[in-house]
């Protein structure tokens, strides 16, 4: 999807909670190993929400860090675009939780999920909206609390995950700034490789589905690393050649934070050197619907984004979902 009224992000905020998760810590609750860890994946240290904290309150600390930044108030806000698979509840919407919360009651509001996906999700939908829709402006939300779905004597999933939320104010720009293109897909003939098999309508809680840890993720790690490391490269290339560019005019490139194995080899298959990529999965984990705009927050502020910037991010997640968008910063 190109975007023709430049459509871009003129604010950005991130939040993770200060409980940290070390990979000394699971040595002593799982079969695993600080060097197991790191050399699989990349991560070292996650961040895990207290039990009374959920997923609209890390919404609302990066909410909040982007209105500031925007110097806007909650009541300007148009519309609000929560992107999680691990919702306050199965009704109502996420979103509208984070609406009472900021007091951002002349905005419509509702959730996606697109898992690992749903931040890039959200700003195409949002971008939309303002482009052919009566909004000025949006609100757009990418957290999860992953860890409240972990299954803590799995290590095949365990070690991985985190909370984390990043938020990101979107409005109308100068010409030739802002999202150029989006690039969505998605495989619904991989969706029992990364999935929560319980609490929804096809098998609702119940004490045999409680038993069987039908309530945290569960996933076919070998083929989502496939799966990951051809879409990544097949979304980058794409979402680029779409708008006339090529990865050579790429000034920074933010993939979804699963896997440092991922990464790089996805880095190799589109030659952009290692200084363009940001990584922050090795203080996070996989954060899910949080893991890009974490890690956009954390380019930003290490001044890493530049006026004209051309800036890619692209994700993947269960469903199976995956794509990028385009930006010239």
């Amino acid at each position: 999807m190109k975007n023709p009224e430049h459509v871009g992000i003129v604010a950005i905020g991130a939040y993770a909670p200060p409980k940290l998760l070390t990979n000394a810590d699971l040595e002593k609750m799982v079969d695993t190993s600080d060097e197991w860890i790191r050399t699989r994946s990349g991560i070292s240290t996650r961040h895990i929400a207290e039990p009374e904290v959920a997923t609209s309150d890390l919404g609302l600390h990066a909410a909040k860090l982007a209105l500031e930044r925007a110097g806007m108030t909650a009541e300007e806000i148009d519309l609000i675009v929560f992107a999680t698979i691990t919702p306050d509840y199965i009704q109502p919407s996420t979103a509208c939780v984070l609406q009472r919360e900021l007091g951002a009651f002349n905005a419509a509001a509702f959730d996606v999920s697109a898992a690992c996906s749903g931040f890039i999700y959200s700003l195409t939908i949002a971008s939309a909206l303002i482009n052919d829709g009566p909004f000025n402006n949006a609100l757009v939300v990418g957290a999860d609390c992953l860890s409240k779905f972990t299954d803590y004597t799995d290590r095949g999933t365990c070690v991985l995950l985190g909370d984390g939320a990043g938020a990101a104010i979107l409005k109308k720009g100068p010409e030739g700034r802002g999202l150029l293109n989006s690039y969505l897909r998605a495989d619904g003939r991989g969706v029992d490789c990364l999935v929560i098999p319980g609490g929804g309508s096809r098998t609702p809680a119940s004490e045999e589905s409680i038993k069987n840890h039908l309530h945290y993720v569960h996933m076919n790690g070998a083929e989502v690393f496939k799966f990951a490391v051809r879409v990544l490269e097949e979304a980058v290339k794409t979402a680029l050649e779409q708008v006339g560019l090529t990865t050579d005019d790429v000034d920074l490139i933010i993939p979804h934070q699963a896997n440092i194995r991922i990464i790089d080899s996805a880095a190799k298959r589109l030659h952009i050197p290692a200084d363009r990529w940001v990584i922050n999965l090795q203080n996070y984990g996989n954060t899910s619907a949080g893991s890009i705009p974490l890690a956009l927050n954390e380019a930003y502020e290490a001044g890493r984004l530049h006026e004209g910037d051309v800036v890619v991010l692209t994700g993947f997640g269960g469903g199976l979902t995956w794509g990028a968008i385009v930006m010239r910063w």
